[in-house]
């Protein structure tokens, strides 16, 4: 038991991370699944330009649910420089689920529905191992000042 305990104290703040991370992009990977969906099956426009539409507004909701929460104890090196290199990366991202879509549907001429959702969560699963990489190498940096556990002394003395 002792193994399990050190072994969790070692690990916990990866863990905590990743499941933070995985509760952003549950929530993103819904938006972007039912924003595909209307674009694709609603208003029947192609699946490529329904792709890039999706994930333009899923990663919005990523992009702010993971600077302020999943890594909001990390370096801040700027808005600017994190949303470039976000929306860069992000873009990357997309060409992994544009290349399986379009694989899906130029290469394999499947054109129904759920064909073409099954390319979009592969691609986003594609994405997503890619993202939470290259978020934490280039975008949301570790902080060079560790971050305080608990709040400093005030030396005010309260008497009880």
């Amino acid at each position: 038991m002792d193994f399990v305990k050190r072994l969790y104290e070692r690990f916990a703040s990866l863990v905590h991370e990743l499941a933070k991370f995985g509760s952003i992009g549950a929530l993103a990977f819904v938006l972007d699944t039912g924003v595909y969906n209307l674009f694709l099956l609603g208003l029947e426009w192609g699946p490529l330009t329904s792709k890039v539409l999706a994930t333009t507004i899923s990663s919005t909701f990523a992009y702010v649910g993971n600077r302020y929460w999943t890594f909001r104890h990390r370096e801040q090196s700027g808005l600017r420089r994190e949303y470039f290199l976000f929306f860069l990366l992000n873009g990357i991202a997309l060409l992994f689920g544009l290349l399986v879509i379009g694989f899906a549907k130029y290469t394999l001429h499947l054109h129904d529905g759920l064909s073409l959702n099954i390319a979009n969560i592969l691609g986003v699963g594609l994405g997503t191992l890619f993202r939470y990489w290259s978020y934490k190498k280039w975008v949301f940096l570790e902080a060079t000042d560790p971050i305080p556990v608990e709040l400093p002394d005030s030396g005010v003395r309260q008497d009880r």
